[in-house]
Formats: structure tokens, C-alpha cells, sequence
């Protein structure tokens, strides 16, 4: 994360505990109703007497889902990271800097002692239970096992108890399990609820005057269903989508690393869609943003790469957004001075481009707002161009590529009245 999404995060957290106290109330919710959200049946460890009302996976994942939507409503740019504890394992480790979440210990009373008492999981814990292929068994392995007590036992204190919501270190563990419950699932797909409700999202509870939404726990089986995709290794893939704006009026994704958006990625006419990223964002076939759609992508430019911790910390979810700023050309935001020049721009059926003082050959490519290639044409030792079949494109900002052989290439904005 960088320094500045650290900052809005612990400002996020903060603001939370003030007015209605949102963490308070899904604490209280957790503590009161543990037995109903965590087994189902009595006893510890479970019985299995009953399995197929377990809805731990589903209940935390619609938990952690209701903390950052009020997250976003106090800042669009916000999502709720994972903590991998195989790797980010150490008492010393940035989390719990005190210009980060080691700040609430004391704040908020939370009686950590960090490593005083069990272990975190491994990454051998992990593969144990991922290889696991019955529902019910994993679901067992995971609840009942290290790799989700370890993270409550290693940090202790509240997060040992069943007000453990009360420490924001919780969602970021619990989002590290919503993660693995993902990657099982799409290699598996097998998870099944018997439930067709789940405390909380039954439709009854109110929080802040707000009745909350019933929640069929089948119906969130898959986490792109909330707009939520997990990045790792500098790498977020956003794949398999359709833009619904079902909770947000525009799904803006943000990530510091590369984004990579392909793969049936379709945001419809009347939808509205963001990537932000502080490095790369990449449009892969499969990318598709339809006419009347909006869609825009933006380099953080107020951010440095250099700031972020390490990858496989983070998480990547839909989010409002402001509205959109072209461009999602990086090259388009160097300052360097243009050689190649385009008029008249804006433009209705046809361009000249000036390609310099000296003919020569390449190639030129527009794209539209998605990336799309919407004209090609190649050219040979030419200093000037004219294209001429531009009537068909519809109205709206493009990037013009000129590609020619031996110079640098060039982009420049364009627009369609």
C-alpha cells in the first residue's frame, strides 16, 4: 500500500468509531451471535450434526463487504486490504508501525501481545487445506484450524475474543481467508449453503436507521458478485466481469501495481467504470467497453510506486469514483515536446498529420476510450498523412499512436465532434 492509501485507511477506521460506530456494532453483532455465525450447532469444535448450516465463508465475506462500502462513503478511493500472514509474519513488520495499525492498540484498548501466544499460519498450512476438495471438509480444516486461529491467537487480545471485529487487523485477516475461499472455489466450485439467509442480512436487522439487505449466501459464492477481485505479486486481474453498478454509481478499481483488464472484462451501454493505477493498466482482448458506456483510466500521478509495501497485501474491490479524467495513456502524460501534429483537432471526417521535418515510414493506430484499435494504416516514407474515413467513429475523445521507424513513438489526444 502506499503511505497515502495507509493514512485514508486508519482515517477510514477512525471515523467508523464515531456517530453510530459501525465497528462497535458489527463487533457486538459477532460476539453476540458467534455460535449462529461461526458453527451452526453446539459445541467446539463442531459436531458436523448439522454442516450445511455453516455460513462462516459467506457471513464474514458479507461483513467485510458492509465495513468498506461505509468506508467508501467517507472516501471513493478506499478498499479494504488482505493480510498474508505467510509472508508478512514478523511482530517487527509495517503493520503494526505506529503511523499504521499499530496505532489502535493502545487507542482503542485492544491488548495485543503480538507473537506471545501460538503461531500464524504457514504457507504449508495453506496448501494443506487449499488441496482439499470436499465443501464440507474445507470448511471444517479452515474454521476449525490454524489458518484461521492463528491470526486471532498470534495477535491475541480482543482479536482472541468474540468481539475480535473490534481490531481492524480482523478484516484484514478475515479478508486473507475470503481470498483463499475464492481461489478454492474457482478451482473446485463446489461450495454450497443450505441457508438461504444469514444473521444480520436476514432482512430484520437495522443499523443507523438503515434496514440491511437479505443475503442468500449461494449468491456470494463468487466475490465478483460484490465487485471484488484480489490482486497479488504487483498484478491485478480483472477478468470475467460485467459492470452492473449494482452498489456503486461508478465501479472504480485502484491498484499502486499493474491492472489487467481482458478476458470478457464488459462494462455495458449505461454503465460507468474507473482503473486507477499508480504504475500499469493494461486493456487485454476481452476488453470490452461498449458504446454509451463510460469508461475511463487513470495513472495516480499524486502517488510514487517507490511508497508501496509489499505485494500480496492488498486487495482490489469496485468502489464509487470521481467522474471520469481521460487519458489511460501513460505515455500521454510526458511533458516532452510533440513532433507530430494533428489538425484540425477536434475534427468531423478527416485529420493531416504532420510526421516531421523528414519523411518516414510506420504506422498509425487510433484507439478509442476502452482501447479498442477503431483504424490502423501504414505509411511509407511520407511527412505528411491525411486519413479520410473518420465519419463512421462516433463522437468523443481518442488517442492517435504514431508509430515511425527509428524515431519515438508519439500519442496525442484527439477529439470527434
Amino acid at each position: 500500500m502506499t503511505q497515502s492509501e495507509k493514512d485514508e485507511l486508519v482515517a477510514a477506521f477512525d471515523e467508523l468509531r464515531d456517530g453510530p460506530d459501525l465497528i462497535n456494532d458489527l463487533a457486538s453483532y459477532h460476539n453476540n451471535n458467534f455460535q449462529a455465525i461461526h458453527f451452526n450447532n453446539t459445541g467446539y469444535p463442531r459436531s458436523w450434526s448439522n454442516p450445511n448450516n455453516d455460513v462462516f465463508f459467506a457471513w464474514h465475506r458479507r461483513q467485510i463487504f458492509e465495513l468498506e462500502q461505509a468506508m467508501q462513503d467517507i472516501n471513493p478511493n478506499l478498499s479494504i486490504p488482505f493480510w498474508d500472514w505467510t509472508v508478512d509474519n514478523s511482530t517487527s513488520s509495517a503493520l503494526w508501525d505506529n503511523d499504521f495499525l499499530g496505532q489502535f492498540n493502545s487507542a482503542w484498548s485492544l491488548g495485543r501481545s503480538l507473537g506471545s501466544t501460538g503461531s500464524l499460519p504457514s504457507s504449508t498450512n495453506v496448501a494443506t487445506v487449499q488441496s482439499i476438495t470436499n465443501w464440507q471438509s474445507y470448511v471444517a480444516s479452515v474454521e476449525n484450524g490454524i489458518v484461521h486461529s492463528g491470526g486471532h491467537i498470534w495477535v491475541n487480545g480482543i482479536m482472541a475474543a468474540g468481539n475480535s471485529p473490534l481490531d481492524p487487523v480482523f478484516y484484514l485477516h478475515h479478508g486473507m481467508l475470503d481470498k483463499l475461499w475464492q481461489d478454492w472455489e474457482e478451482a473446485n466450485q463446489a461450495s454450497t449453503f443450505v441457508k438461504t439467509s444469514m444473521p444480520r442480512y436476514d432482512g430484520t436487522y437495522s443499523f443507523n436507521g438503515t434496514t440491511l439487505p437479505s443475503v442468500n449466501p449461494n449468491d456470494i459464492v463468487d466475490a465478483k458478485s460484490l465487485g471484488v477481485f484480489f490482486a497479488e505479486n504487483g498484478l491485478a486481474e480483472l477478468e470475467d466481469y460485467t459492470v452492473s453498478n449494482t452498489y456503486n454509481t461508478v465501479e472504480n478499481f485502484y491498484y499502486q501495481y499493474t491492472i489487467e483488464a481482458g478476458n470478457d472484462f464488459i462494462i455495458p451501454s449505461g454503465k460507468k467504470c474507473k482503473f486507477e493505477s499508480v504504475n500499469i493498466i493494461a486493456l487485454n482482448p476481452g476488453f470490452t467497453s461498449s458504446s454509451g458506456s463510460e469508461f475511463t483510466a487513470k495513472i495516480d500521478s499524486d502517488n510514487d510506486i517507490t511508497t508501496a509495501a509489499k505485494p500480496g497485501v492488498v486487495a482490489v474491490r469496485d468502489r464509487p469514483a470521481p467522474e471520469p479524467s481521460f487519458p489511460y495513456f501513460p505515455e500521454l502524460m510526458s511533458e516532452s515536446p510533440s513532433i507530430v501534429t494533428a489538425f484540425p483537432n477536434p475534427f468531423n471526417e478527416k485529420i493531416h498529420l504532420n510526421l516531421g521535418e523528414k519523411p518516414v515510414s510506420g504506422q498509425i493506430t487510433i484507439f478509442d476510450v476502452s482501447g479498442r484499435v477503431v483504424y490502423e494504416k501504414k505509411f511509407s516514407d511520407a511527412s505528411l498523412q491525411e486519413i479520410t474515413d473518420l465519419a463512421i467513429l462516433e463522437p468523443g475523445l481518442y488517442v492517435l499512436k504514431v508509430y515511425r521507424e527509428n524515431e519515438a513513438t508519439e500519442y496525442i489526444k484527439i477529439m470527434k465532434q
